[in-house]
């Protein structure tokens, strides 16, 4: 159809033989500025609460790596950071409360963005025009329309831009993928990606004053203004839209790009959802329960089941994913792999030589390390990102086309070329958001 579309459609291919990231050579839709190998990459790491913990370890495995900054709206957070890397022997790195500010230093090579989801793509795009690379956590965009814009910041400037679907750089799913395409299952046809977990409840929130550890300005950002309340700060935001993206974006997302890593495919041409808040009656804006399903052309399907609140488990795990072929099917998760006849007899087995972060996505694990290093291979030499943005995309739209399909009736077709949806009002109104005056980003 066009170059872009040609060279996604060869990037997919090489993910499943297993070579993309592994290849040393230009990076699609950019000339990124190339450092020698001796050369220190310095870091700054923006949001430092949870995942932000994880880059910090990360980075660490990188080598010849320094984090200059750490930043974050609470004092304590960043505090915190700042001291656990002194501790490890490394130079205690400066503190910011305002991302802005680090922009401006010129020392400063790449951020990665561990901040609430309404702040990754915003951040992300005042990154890339300081000339900064950046590896920005799922979800890149907090909805559509900032998605876009990511991947066309990335390609006005390019810079390398990873986004953090780490199952991307485990050498099991390489292999899987590898097998995949060998034939070990025939053709495949049907992806299943489920998530479990046994969520409480997040009650009632009350209007409270803003905990003096906190800049409550910033850490809305881009969102339109609100007072703060007590049941927001530091987790709960997910669960709200104007903040989050809901449990399928904030971890169905992963499996979901294992299964459209495994068929081949970039957008879907219709999207159905079902589900509800279902086991509480509290502040929760999205739902506990949700199944939808995405239909690609050439007769292919990719279903999402998540349970916030029931942790029931399939394969006895609370998260993964199934590749159905018409010779057998894969069971595949960050650790190991699975793949069974038709008469589900285990034809062969795969373990990961070292324990990735499992269920919990919050703590730090072996693929974060190899991420994190195919990421700054990518800065120093222009080696091929295992999840380069505009890829990365395509798999973080389809949790948004989920919540999309299940707030418009159910049900919205798209364009396959670009997913964008068609034929519904309500749908395509719901492509972009609404901005703090001042903070709507652009390239």
């Amino acid at each position: 159809m066009n170059k872009e579309l040609d060279s996604r459609r060869d990037f997919i291919k090489k993910a499943a033989l297993g070579t993309a990231g592994l290849a040393v050579g230009p990076v699609a839709f950019g000339n990124p500025n190339i450092y020698g190998a001796n050369d220190r990459l310095n870091f700054a790491v923006a949001g430092v609460v949870s995942r932000g913990n994880a880059h910090i370890g990360a980075i660490g495995s990188v080598d010849n790596a320094r984090i200059t900054h750490v930043i974050d709206v609470d004092s304590r957070a960043a505090m915190k950071a700042a001291e656990k890397i002194k501790k490890s022997g490394a130079k205690k790195p400066k503190i910011a409360e305002d991302f802005r500010k680090v922009l401006e230093d010129k020392n400063v090579d790449a951020i990665t963005i561990a901040t609430p989801d309404h702040w990754h793509a915003p951040m992300a795009i005042m990154a890339l025009k300081a000339g900064k690379h950046v590896y920005v956590e799922k979800p890149c965009c907090h909805n559509p329309a900032e998605g876009e814009l990511l991947v066309a910041a990335q390609k006005k400037y390019g810079l390398q831009v990873q986004m953090g679907n780490q199952q991307r750089s485990g050498a099991v799913s390489i292999q899987a993928m590898q097998d995949i395409k060998d034939g070990i299952i025939g053709d495949v046809y049907f992806g299943k990606a489920w998530y479990n977990n046994k969520r409480g409840s997040i009650g009632t929130g009350k209007e409270a004053a803003v905990p003096d550890w906190l800049n409550w300005d910033l850490w809305q950002g881009p969102a339109p203004r609100t007072p703060y309340r007590d049941n927001l700060v530091h987790y709960n935001w997910h669960w709200f839209w104007r903040w989050g993206t809901g449990e399928i974006n904030n971890n169905g997302t992963h499996e979901l790009d294992i299964c459209r890593w495994a068929l081949g495919v970039e957008y879907p041409v219709k999207v159905t959802s079902a589900g509800g808040r279902y086991h509480f009656q509290d502040d929760w804006e999205f739902y506990d329960t949700q199944i939808a399903n995405f239909e690609f052309e050439g007769d292919k399907m990719i279903t999402w089941e998540g349970k916030s609140c029931n942790n029931q488990p399939y394969f006895n795990r609370g998260r993964g994913a199934t590749i159905s072929g018409t010779k057998g099917y894969i069971m595949l998760d960050r650790n190991a792999y699975f793949a069974y006849d038709n008469g589900g007899k285990l034809i062969k087995e795969m373990k990961e030589k070292e324990q990735s972060a499992t269920t919990n996505t919050v703590g730090r694990g072996s693929l974060d390390d190899r991420h994190m290093i195919n990421f700054a291979n990518g800065i120093r030499n222009g080696e091929e990102l295992r999840a380069p943005i505009w890829d990365g995309y395509i798999s973080n739209l389809l949790p948004h086309l989920g919540n999309i399909a299940q707030e418009c009736g159910g049900m919205i077709n798209c364009n396959p070329a670009n997913g964008q949806v068609i034929g519904n009002k309500k749908a395509s109104g719901m492509w972009s958001r609404e901005y703090e005056p001042g903070w709507e980003p652009t390239i």
